[in-house]
């Protein structure tokens, strides 16, 4: 950079100013000459495609030089460029379309052949208050940015691509191809020579494509208006059908409010003849204590005696038994046995009850003795619950009744 020494000028480096682009293959750096010229380069070891505008990077750079809202000029070293892709392209026409009018010119050095075009193409579709340079080093860029800054005739015509003669048909062609490609300016019809020229095809060719994707186009926005339309009409299907089954829910919920009140309804008329039963035998067992009491006293045969207090004390067994299954009946025994009528129409009353016994632990003796049947009998009866619940041979009745009827 020994150019740079000769010219005396001011030069800014911050380590921040640099980009990576790793999937590109290559490192962006900037730096700041003579307070308003952004110099640029890639970093790299191999030639490689630009991926993207580094638009970040210039901001950062102009922000902190404080040149937002003043004119400043960039040289672009293309070292190592071979190509650029459709996404820097639409980076640096923005570049020129859009950070008017403060970008005053441009100048690319170390230009590769296969580069030559789009550099020129750039030129072609830069506004006229924009200078855009061609040069073939870092020291001729620089001179030619700065003769532009000093509004001298330094810069010879060669050097700057966008004066070439606008009637030039070199120029005409590339500027259609750059408008049609970069900017989609379909709309802009291309200036066709006489067909005596030898240009003409290619003109005609570049028309002809021109409205061939003005064709494209409007066949995509119809596409798309079709799509979007279907879309809206999905949605408005969709919302519809969300509507009614919101309706459909809420009606759920009053129903299910409505079955919770009747089964609350129902819990408490049970607690009223739950107390009363309750208060019934416990009238029955203190009467069978006090006859206890009696026959103890009597002066009877001894075998006799035995027997009477024997049938009060199981009398009095049973009433206990009876009284602890029935008051311990809760709303979700209620909830149970609502569920359990719903999907088992085909149970009795008494079948009803045994189901809610198995499920709250209790043995058969307990059951038996509390529906005045013996064990046997009780056995009976669960083996014909079974069948009527269409279980297996191997499944268990009280499992079923806790698994499958609570997750109904």
């Amino acid at each position: 950079m020994a150019s740079v020494r000769q010219q005396k000028l001011k030069i800014t480096e911050k380590s921040h100013w640099i980009n990576y682009h790793p999937e590109a293959g290559y490192k962006k750096h900037a730096r700041l000459l003579d307070n308003d010229i952004v110099h640029t380069w890639i970093d790299s070891e191999k030639d490689v495609v630009l991926d993207f505008l580094d638009t970040e990077l210039l901001q950062t750079v102009l922000s902190e030089a404080g040149l937002i809202d003043k004119q400043f000029h960039i040289i672009f070293d293309l070292n190592h460029v071979s190509d650029i892709s459709y996404r820097y392209k639409l980076g640096i026409t923005e570049l020129l379309f859009h950070w008017e009018p403060y970008l005053g010119s441009i100048c690319f050095f170390n230009i590769c052949p296969s580069m030559l075009t789009v550099v020129r193409s750039f030129a072609y579709i830069a506004p006229e208050k924009i200078c855009v340079f061609q040069s073939f080093s870092y020291k001729e860029a620089l001179q030619n940015i700065m003769s532009f800054k000093a509004g001298d005739n330094y810069a010879e015509k060669s050097s700057i691509v966008n004066t070439l003669d606008s009637s030039d048909p070199k120029k005409q062609f590339l500027s259609a191809v750059t408008k049609i490609s970069w900017l989609n300016m379909l709309d802009v019809q291309i200036p066709i020579p006489a067909p005596d020229s030898i240009y003409f095809e290619f003109f005609q060719a570049l028309e002809a494509l021109r409205l061939d994707l003005m064709a494209k186009d409007d066949e995509n926005e119809k596409e798309i208006k079709l799509l979007k339309q279907d879309c809206e009409n999905r949605i408005t299907q969709m919302n519809i059908k969300m509507n009614a089954q919101s309706e459909v829910n809420k009606k759920t919920v009053q129903d299910l409010k409505k079955e919770v009140a009747e089964l609350r309804t129902t819990v408490a008329t049970q607690d009223m003849e739950l107390t009363r039963i309750s208060t019934a035998i416990a009238e029955k067992t203190g009467k069978l204590r006090k006859l206890l009491d009696q026959i103890s006293v009597l002066d009877i045969e001894p075998s006799l005696k035995y027997s009477m207090t024997n049938s009060c004390l199981s009398l009095i067994e049973t009433q206990t038994i009876e009284k602890r299954l029935d008051v311990e009946l809760t709303e979700s025994d209620s909830v149970f046995l609502s569920k359990l009528q719903k999907k088992h129409p085909n149970l009795n009353q008494r079948e009803m009850r045994i189901a809610l016994f198995v499920k709250l632990n209790h043995d058969t003796k307990d059951i038996a003795t509390s529906l005045g049947i013996s064990t046997r009998g009780m056995e009976s009866i669960r083996y014909r619950m079974h069948k009527k619940l269409g279980l297996g041979k191997h499944q268990s009745i009280k499992t079923y009744l806790s698994d499958v009827v609570m997750g109904m």
